[in-house]
């Protein structure tokens, strides 16, 4: 991999912070996001320029829609020598369109979608869920590992996409259930030392009640994965075949569609415990 050059497609929370460690280990060549960033490294004032300077071409934008737009605009670029890695969460009804469309030209394509928000990426500490050929993944090890310690084979680019989309509704419902037992236990008085604490030494302690406990004891929903691209995500996983009537996914969404017309959907997705705060009396 010390040839292949990378180039990134959506510079936001994580997009811009994975830019930023290929850049430092010399092998960003170029960078676009829809909303300008020209002081940012190796900046290109299209999608087209960064696909047609980097032999890979990562995209890292809000929902199928917006990857739709880019393929479309970077496929003059594609053949022979380029790869798409698409790390976008999306569905798996989208992933075998761009599937098609980007082999369609002779170019590869790896469905990368992650776990892991801002502070996780700033550490390179994120986690791939791949979906492609063998071959391919291994080829592309070495420069994912510039920004994901751990990088899982999910099966093809449908399954990753389905997995992502299974690991965020349980993130997303372990979120709901902990807001509901910290409001329980702060209307009886409880300090939130007391229910921390309780809770560490609890089965249900969790990596997203450790992540999310700062937010929750300060009330700073600045986000790391904003509640509107959850939203968006459980509205995907609502649409895959054979899920109809789960009732915690239908529940979750409509948590989550309450707390966008709360105006919360920029903020960070524990903001969802704010919903609960607003019955308080």
């Amino acid at each position: 991999m010390s040839n292949k050059t990378i180039g990134v497609l959506g510079l936001g929370i994580i997009g811009g912070v994975w830019a930023r460690h290929y850049h430092t280990a010399g092998v960003l060549a170029g960078a676009w996001n829809r909303t300008a960033q020209p002081d940012f490294p190796q900046w290109k004032g299209t999608a087209l320029a960064v696909a047609q300077a980097a032999d890979i071409v990562q995209i890292v934008v809000a929902d199928p829609p917006a990857v739709r737009a880019l393929l479309a605009e970077i496929l003059p670029a594609l053949g022979p020598g380029k790869t798409v890695v698409q790390s976008s969460t999306i569905d798996p009804k989208s992933s075998e369109e761009f599937f098609t469309a980007v082999t369609g030209k002779g170019a590869r394509y790896l469905e990368a979608p992650f776990t892991g928000s801002k502070p996780a990426a700033e550490l390179r500490q994120v986690v791939y869920y791949l979906g492609g050929e063998a071959a391919l993944i291994a080829e592309l090890d070495e420069l994912l590992a510039l920004v994901a310690v751990t990088r899982l084979h999910i099966g093809d680019h449908r399954q990753a996409c389905t997995l992502k989309l299974a690991m965020n509704l349980n993130i997303a419902a372990q979120m709901e259930a902990l807001s509901e037992a910290i409001t329980l236990a702060r209307r009886a008085g409880i300090s939130d030392d007391v229910f921390f604490g309780a809770l560490s030494r609890n089965a249900s302690q969790s990596g997203l009640a450790k992540l999310k406990e700062p937010k929750l004891r300060s009330g700073d929903f600045s986000p790391q994965f904003s509640v509107k691209h959850m939203l968006k995500d459980m509205r995907l996983a609502s649409g895959i075949e054979g899920v109809v009537g789960f009732p915690v996914l239908d529940t979750i969404r409509e948590r989550f569609v309450a707390a966008e017309k709360a105006g919360l959907a920029d903020q960070d997705f524990s903001a969802l415990i704010k919903l609960l705060e607003t019955k308080q009396g």
